[in-house]
């Protein structure tokens, strides 16, 4: 666990049209709004905007974790059952390690406020020493799954080598064991 290293986020939206200027992506602007209030942890993010095409995808994610480092990269989008939905299949060709957990645990937070929430396909792995997670593409749901999952990312993190990460407790509570908890101000900055 690297006490002192800012914690490195890649955020990836996935979508055709927005790629193409269609419309204005919304999945970005949502995801850093909610790590912006839920983060006590230094962090800086990397973020790209890339069309549902799988080798895109899987290019973007080996790039955002072997060569600038995430510790955690989060996509939106294209997660569902159409035939451009894809990102689940590349999020598993470049997996080292799956976590079905995060997968089941989203479709139930989201099967809390609409019924085709089991529609989704997202998955929860792990790329060396990041974690990649799917989530829905609306901001309203992005947040709404964050919320369900992101209790349980910090520790995550801390199992595969990367920072400490802390949260702002009102906005998410992130859970260790006591055995995996530091004192209050070590490691600080």
């Amino acid at each position: 666990m690297n006490v002192e290293a800012v914690l490195r986020i890649g955020l990836v939206s996935i979508s055709d049209r927005a790629a193409a200027g269609v419309y204005e992506d919304k999945g970005l602007p949502g995801l850093r709004e909610w790590f912006s209030a839920a983060l006590k942890t230094p962090w800086e993010f990397e973020q790209r905007l890339i069309p549902d095409e799988q080798p895109a995808i899987e290019r973007t994610l080996i790039d955002l974790v072997d060569r600038d480092g995430c510790h955690l990269v989060l996509t939106t989008g294209g997660t569902g059952p159409a035939p451009r939905d894809v990102t689940p299949e590349a999020t598993l060709a470049v997996a080292h390690k799956v976590l079905p957990g995060f997968g089941e645990q989203m479709r139930a937070v989201s099967l809390r406020y609409v019924p085709t929430a089991i529609l989704s396909r997202q998955v929860g792995v792990v790329r060396g020493g990041a974690l990649i997670l799917n989530l829905p593409g609306q901001p309203k749901a992005i947040k709404e799954t964050l919320d369900g999952i992101f209790p349980a990312v910090p520790y995550c993190i801390d199992l595969i080598g990367g920072p400490y990460v802390e949260t702002h407790e009102a906005v998410c509570k992130a859970f260790r064991p006591k055995s995996a908890q530091r004192p209050s101000g070590v490691g600080a900055p």
